[in-house]
């Protein structure tokens, strides 16, 4: 037999060892600390420690959020099948509104993405929501655009789509747009369900 580690216990705390030794988390707040080691790990790689952007209350706004039971609303089913449902502090819903019916007769009434027009029927669930981004740049975009339109305000913003048309600039954008929303993102190209379901996982799970 090939001679690896097969203690998941043990393989996690090494993990975790090995990127508190190898990332520089000299600039992240305390109470961000769990979060930015899951997001590391979820990549592999440690680098991108310094391509993240926070406002500092984000992981209190966010824990705050869900143990009042708040909605986790996300553009993709991806992330909502990386949510650990366990760990939620109140069994909070996940609600995916990419597959209902009336988001594909909505993008193509106006002409955009479903990713887009999911984030406008989310409507009134957006109060007080921690909103979780892990594929669409269209959608944080749009999520942008209603919140300067005056639309209904969530309690937090995890922003990591991925690809390249529009991530990185869709990421910008929620860094200058100044919603006085607490926000966690990733500059750049990188993102992904993998990272955004890891973020928001460590929000309820014990600190690694």
């Amino acid at each position: 037999m090939l001679d690896y580690l097969r203690d998941p216990a043990e393989i996690y705390r090494r993990s975790f060892e090995i990127i508190r030794g190898e990332a520089d988390l000299s600039a992240v707040p305390e109470d961000l600390q769990d979060m930015v080691v899951r997001i590391v790990h979820a990549s592999g790689q440690p680098s991108i420690v310094a391509d993240l952007a926070w406002t500092p209350d984000v992981a209190q706004a966010a824990r705050d959020a869900l143990a009042r039971g708040a909605a986790i609303l996300t553009d993709t089913r991806m992330v909502s099948e990386g949510v650990i449902k366990r760990r939620l502090p109140a069994r909070n819903p996940v609600v995916c509104r990419l597959y209902d019916p009336d988001t594909a007769e909505l993008a193509k009434f106006v002409g955009t993405t479903r990713s887009a027009a999911a984030v406008e029927l989310w409507g009134e669930m957006l109060v007080g929501a921690v909103v979780v981004i892990g594929n669409a740049p269209t959608a944080l975009f749009r999520l942008i655009e209603l919140l300067k339109e005056g639309g209904p305000r969530p309690a937090a913003i995890l922003g990591f789509p991925i690809g390249f048309v529009g991530a990185a600039e869709s990421k910008q954008a929620l860094i200058d747009a100044g919603l006085g929303i607490p926000y966690v993102t990733l500059r750049g190209r990188l993102g992904g369900s993998a990272i955004a379901a890891a973020a928001l996982n460590a929000l309820g799970a014990e600190p690694a």
